[in-house]
């Protein structure tokens, strides 16, 4: 009998899946949400030939999708938890969607959640997204890029590497356009993490605040988010920030050269990403066609961590974006800024 107080007595298991144990596999899981899925590995063909794990989710069959949705996720995640309720929404909505698990990141190659070159990650994302919009089925759909925080940084660096005629528009949630100074290091931290960092890049030494705790504001899919068997919970490594202050520095000084069709979704209440740069973002960017929502008191996971009817306001202003762009406009775009 075990003793009192013995927490590990009473704890339930984990649960198999961020749904819980019910249905047990994907592919029912899938089935039961009007959708089907699959996973496989992608190689690179540079020199390296990296791997990296990739999702599709797509419209049951013989529906054809209306469009493909090239994902992104952010940092320290990756696409088989949580992210992919998203794309299932989607996919039963109509959409193709397909995602791959960053490098350092999940079950991709690499040390855990050390991206010490953000532009490569972007060239190997890139080269699998193309290798799934050339196949045979896919002629003629349009292409959007789709983000979540991180991920929403490397949709925009992505479109400012490519032909604009690439893609149909970007939906960014949350998007780390800027590392908030809620969570930045102070000064003169970056210029001492900076000069460490060429000594040892890997050590997982930045101190930072609990970004579940941050990001998460329903305390029970923080327990579901925990629980992810792939998610990095350590600390940042020092070559992974510099990265991410740079490149961050530098998207935030082109904002001015995005031209991409956009939404951008942001809780007012985000501590992780700054509402205020995804409205200089929409102030500054070029697109003509361009949508920012800022939503009352959310925090930065918008499409896991809040109370679903919230969760529900967002994917469906998400949806009606993605189906008007797949629909032809009888008038021209408005630009739209929404506080709700």
């Amino acid at each position: 009998m075990p003793a009192d107080g013995d927490a590990s007595s009473t704890a339930p298991a984990p649960a198999l899946h961020f749904w819980g144990d019910h249905p047990a596999t994907e592919a029912e899981y899938y089935a039961a949400h009007g959708a089907e899925g699959e996973s496989s590995y992608f190689t690179t063909l540079d020199e390296g030939a990296r791997r990296l794990f990739t999702r599709a989710w797509r419209p049951r069959a013989p529906a054809r999708p209306k469009a493909l949705v090239f994902m992104v996720h952010g940092y320290g995640n990756d696409v088989s938890w949580t992210f992919q309720s998203t794309a299932v929404f989607l996919a039963r909505s109509g959409f193709a969607c397909f995602a791959a698990d960053l490098p350092g990141h999940g079950r991709s190659h690499g040390l855990r959640a050390f991206v010490p070159d953000l532009d490569a990650a972007v060239t190997d994302l890139l080269a699998f997204f193309r290798d799934v919009r050339a196949r045979e089925e896919h002629a003629g759909l349009p292409c959007f890029l789709f983000g979540e925080s991180m991920g929403g940084a490397i949709c925009l660096l992505i479109h400012l590497r490519t032909r604009p005629e690439e893609w149909a528009g970007a939906v960014l949630v949350a998007p780390m356009c800027r590392i908030s100074d809620r969570i930045r290091p102070p000064w003169p931290l970056p210029e001492i993490l900076t000069f460490v960092a060429r000594f040892a890049p890997t050590a997982a030494i930045v101190p930072t605040a609990d970004l579940i705790e941050k990001s998460v504001k329903v305390p029970a899919k923080r327990v579901i988010a925990a629980r992810n068997p792939v998610r990095y919970n350590g600390r940042p490594r020092l070559g992974t920030v510099i990265e991410l202050l740079r490149a961050t520095d530098e998207l935030a000084k082109r904002l001015g050269e995005v031209t991409i069709p956009f939404l951008v979704v942001h809780g007012s209440a985000d501590e992780v990403t700054d509402p205020e740069v995804s409205r200089a973002l929409y102030k500054t960017a070029a697109s003509k066609d361009k949508t920012i929502k800022i939503y009352d008191g959310m925090l930065h996971s918008l499409l896991f961590g809040e109370p679903d009817e919230n969760i529900e306001r967002v994917r469906g202003d998400i949806l009606a974006w993605f189906n008007e762009r797949c629909t032809p406009p009888a008038t021209s775009w408005h630009r739209d800024i929404t506080v709700e």
